[in-house]
């Protein structure tokens, strides 16, 4: 038995004292503030203990007995409180993970899962908008929110924040005050990725909140959000080799040699090989610069092992990354943020839509997970397609392109640096043609003599 003093609820979670009123039979506990409801908590338990009194005991004033009180609290009890509150409440924002400066901080660090410019910008510009939004899974209380604002749907695309909350950005990539928020339950519940395109009821913002809320999700990339969530495992699914080539329009030279002579296609399985300084991290700067800003692809950046000097110009260019390690980091923390960024793309193909994953570099990885990372690429004829782009220092194995750059070229600053010899595209007729397919095997002949 627990006797219920004031310094114990001052330190205890604002869930755990939803469920002490709850047994206390308190009437709209939630509406409280912390300190009120502490106050009510400690009064009803006094009062219920106080005997009652007559006449004869209005001279000797009894002390105050608080009411002992069996509080019993499941595992799944806990963790339900503390991953769907009822409802926001303003002092609570120093328990609750989903408060507007995690948001800001989400917004602002490596960790926000999700590539493209547009989203990267605009998470950082948009923090400060978000700073004051009290977040909460409205998904519990859909009846009560869908009559706040009935028949008002939105729809735009989601971008996951890095507190595993997330905005529904109604005019993508920008923010705007007409964004919704997503709870974090939400988010885990259907599997949500940045770049979802998603549309579902909203609620008028409550007290202390500026965005509206989704009650729920209805449709996720065109399709019912239940038929999504029952859908076949990523894995699982039938995959094809790339037949659509990945178009790159650069005047690059390096650029213009791999579009033509070791074409992309989504779906691919591609490494950027060579020797140090051979070029792969600015070849691969040049590609996303390439496809940043395609409107029909979900584009998102890791950086694993990299020069801290590396990771500060990736932060100040177009697309911001997902997450960047430096070479200090951990072999386990490289496979873990890979793993992560790789996962939210997997989920993303899955649903119809088209990921692209880039990595600089693997090389840093456990073999593992590097081989792991690489193998998540695949096209998908009932889906989507993920395609990863990956630097490393040779080939893992199971490669559907290989593009190895030569040192000697880029020392001496000629273009392309592309080694025409060494690189290669499996099937390379479905992305070009067999007219094509045999222009690639005459420019290789040709490079082969050359060397020779």
């Amino acid at each position: 038995m627990a006797v219920l003093e004031r310094s114990d609820l001052e330190a205890s979670p604002l869930a755990d004292l939803h469920t002490i009123a709850d047994q206390l039979g308190l009437d709209g506990f939630r509406r409280l503030r912390k300190a009120e409801l502490i106050d009510t908590i400690l009064g009803e338990s006094n009062d219920a203990k106080e005997p009652d009194g007559g006449p004869e005991d209005e001279d000797e004033p009894r002390p105050r007995r608080r009411r002992s009180l069996r509080v019993r609290r499941s595992g799944a009890a806990a963790r339900g409180a503390s991953d769907e509150p009822d409802e926001p409440d303003a002092d609570s924002s120093e328990e609750s993970t989903a408060g507007a400066p995690a948001a800001e901080s989400a917004a602002e660090s490596t960790d926000q899962g999700d590539g493209r410019r547009g989203r990267a910008r605009s998470a950082r510009r948009g923090s400060g908008r978000e700073r004051g939004q009290q977040q909460s899974d409205t998904a519990s209380e859909p009846e009560e929110s869908a009559a706040e604002t009935p028949g008002r749907i939105a729809a735009g695309v989601v971008e996951v924040l890095g507190n595993g909350s997330a905005f529904l950005r109604v005019k993508p990539p920008e923010p705007s005050d007409e964004d919704v928020y997503i709870s974090a339950a939400q988010v885990r519940r259907c599997e949500l990725a940045s770049g979802d395109r998603v549309t579902g009821p909203v609620r008028t913002p409550r007290r202390s909140e500026r965005y509206p809320s989704l009650v729920r999700v209805d449709t996720i990339n065109g399709a019912s959000a239940d038929s999504v969530a029952d859908g076949t495992r990523y894995d699982d699914l039938p995959c094809a080799y790339a037949s659509e080539r990945l178009a790159l329009g650069s005047k690059d030279p390096t650029l213009e040699a791999i579009e033509w002579l070791t074409p992309l296609g989504r779906g691919s399985r591609a490494v950027i090989v060579g020797a140090r300084q051979a070029g792969k991290t600015e070849t691969l700067r040049k590609l996303l610069d390439a496809v940043r800003d395609r409107e029909d692809l979900e584009v998102s950046l890791v950086l694993t092992g990299a020069r801290p000097e590396e990771i500060a110009q990736w932060r100040d260019g177009p697309v911001a990354p997902a997450a960047a390690l430096s070479l200090a980091a951990s072999a386990d923390s490289q496979d873990q943020a890979v793993e992560r960024a790789v996962e939210a793309a997997k989920r993303l193909a899955a649903r119809g839509g088209h990921a692209l994953v880039l990595i600089d570099s693997l090389d840093g990885l456990h073999p593992h997970a590097a081989r792991k990372a690489l193998a998540a690429a695949r096209n998908l004829p009932e889906g989507g397609s993920l395609t990863v782009i990956a630097a490393a220092a040779a080939p893992l194995g199971g490669e559907t392109t290989v593009i190895a750059l030569d040192v000697a070229l880029t020392s001496t600053g000629r273009q392309p640096i592309l080694d025409l010899v060494a690189s290669w595209t499996l099937k390379p007729e479905l992305l070009v043609g067999e007219d094509g397919a045999a222009a690639i095997t005459k420019a290789r002949a040709a490079a082969v003599e050359a060397a020779g």
